[in-house]
């Protein structure tokens, strides 16, 4: 048998990424022996589609069982005609989510418990790099972009700068089955720590660029 956890990290005493469809890690695990294979998730900074080409890689893995944050409609349907059971809400660390898997305190999900998109604006990685002139390249998703600068390429320097755009406004927006408080707080604060980790990767690559010059 095997489960799938949406993870923030490639450890098991990571914390669960409350996202799906964009999370950053997927862990495929086996709940008897706890071995388990760390795959980064090759779809995170995708504009649409996310959560069902996750849902199909996840299927391809033989997974049975998929334990996350949040599911939207897309994804839940994916995991519907694949026979896969989704159970969504979970938050903490991964290890602990399966313990707590494993003793059947959780029940499977009837349906998504989000809307479609949600997460894109906690983005996906460092986009295109520091080389060649493009700043911090792509950015990071939709709310932390870090794009317009002419970064450290050629013979510009620091040119324009690095330029922050602000987060945008990320609402939890749950779907008719609806989504309790404590499932949206536990969203946002693994929102806040995903943000808080990519903002640290950011302040070191600028420190070491202001070292080299």
């Amino acid at each position: 048998m095997k489960i799938a956890v949406s993870s923030s990290g490639q450890t098991l005493d990571d914390s669960v990424d409350a996202r799906f469809g964009r999370c950053a890690y997927f862990l495929v695990i086996d709940p008897d022996t706890l071995e388990f294979e760390p795959i980064q998730n090759p779809n995170i900074a995708l504009g649409h589609g996310a959560g069902i080409q996750s849902a199909q890689l996840l299927a391809n893995k033989g997974v049975t069982v998929v334990l996350t944050g949040n599911c939207g409609p897309n994804a839940f349907q994916t995991f519907a005609a694949a026979g896969i059971q989704v159970i969504t809400g979970v938050a903490g660390q991964v290890r602990e989510a399966v313990r707590m898997y494993k003793s059947g305190a959780m029940a499977g999900a009837s349906g998504p418990n989000v809307q479609g998109h949600f997460g894109t604006g906690m983005g996906g990685g460092m986009g295109t790099g520091m080389s060649g002139g493009r700043g911090m390249g792509g950015g990071m998703g939709r709310g932390m972009g870090m794009g317009g600068g002419r970064g450290m390429g050629g013979s510009r320097g620091m040119a324009q700068g690095v330029q922050i755009a602000p987060p945008t406004s990320q609402t939890v927006e749950p779907s008719s089955g609806g989504i309790g408080k404590k499932e949206e707080i536990a969203a946002l604060k693994e929102k806040a720590e995903v943000l808080k980790k990519q903002m640290e990767e950011i302040t070191d690559r600028v420190r070491k660029m202001e070292r080299d010059e």
